[in-house]
């Protein structure tokens, strides 16, 4: 399914969000995934139940970070997507701005923040990883996330080259396996599990190139159905997303 004319209308991305009910005890993240994998679906697209049960397979491989994100524009077509977020679809539009081809469609995967394919292609989506880690800088920052009390601290190691990569750094609050009854549209009458939804955004900072790290603090950010968070550092900015830098995966329970 395509929707280039869908976006006209679509709003820029707003201000993020905060992350939310993240209580644990102190957990590194998997070190140095590599690749990033974002699904852009929609409970209202036919098409998208494949590629959600192959983003599930992919979560699974502690070397990727596989992440959902449910887009709205779909919502007209008979079912309003329980899970959506108009600031993911203002990604996808986003990433297709950054690479001049304006291709937006559902089920999208972006791999590394570089490349999109067919969501329900692994085989396209395994290639990809290979290609995009084989370009300049893609994954090479080791990330960690570490949980202490009320707190979650955010460090990023310096580049090792003499050009140090850039970028922002994004907090994602996640559920893992989310199942939907869909009651009415294309996929009527299924129940389709979706995996690592992202729910919420956070930008904790900018990565200029030095070891860096944030503190987020807990209390003030709860949300019940989050048992999972992710960190993303990404070239470019939110309304121009780049190559994605690295990134790590966490449980919080």
């Amino acid at each position: 399914m395509t929707a280039l004319t869908a976006y006209r209308s679509l709003s820029r991305w707003s201000g993020a969000l905060g992350v939310c009910a993240i209580v644990a005890v102190i957990r590194p993240a998997h070190a140095e995934p590599r690749a990033v994998v974002e699904l852009f679906t929609s409970q209202g697209c036919s098409s998208c139940p494949p590629a959600d049960k192959i983003l599930g397979e992919l979560a699974r491989d502690p070397s990727v970070i596989a992440l959902s994100l449910p887009i709205d524009y779909w919502d007209y077509l008979g079912w309003k997507d329980t899970l959506a977020d108009s600031r993911f679809s203002a990604r996808q539009k986003a990433y297709s701005h950054v690479r001049g081809d304006r291709d937006v469609y559902t089920p999208q995967v972006i791999v590394n923040g570089a490349t999109h394919v067919i969501g329900s292609d692994r085989a396209r989506i395994e290639g990809a990883i290979k290609d995009t880690g084989r370009a300049d800088k893609v994954m090479s920052l080791p990330v960690t996330m570490t949980l202490a009390g009320k707190q979650l601290t955010v460090s990023v190691a310096a580049g090792k080259d003499s050009a140090p990569a850039r970028g922002e750094v994004w907090l994602c609050s996640i559920s893992k396996s989310v199942p939907i009854a869909i009651g009415r549209g294309e996929n009527r009458g299924r129940e389709v599990v979706y995996h690592n939804v992202v729910r919420n955004l956070l930008k904790v900072g900018d990565f200029t190139g030095s070891s860096q790290s944030w503190t987020v603090p807990l209390d003030s950010v709860q949300r019940d159905g989050i048992d999972a968070a992710a960190v993303l550092v990404q070239d470019g900015s939110r309304d121009k997303p780049g190559r994605m830098l690295g990134a790590a995966f966490t449980s919080l329970y």
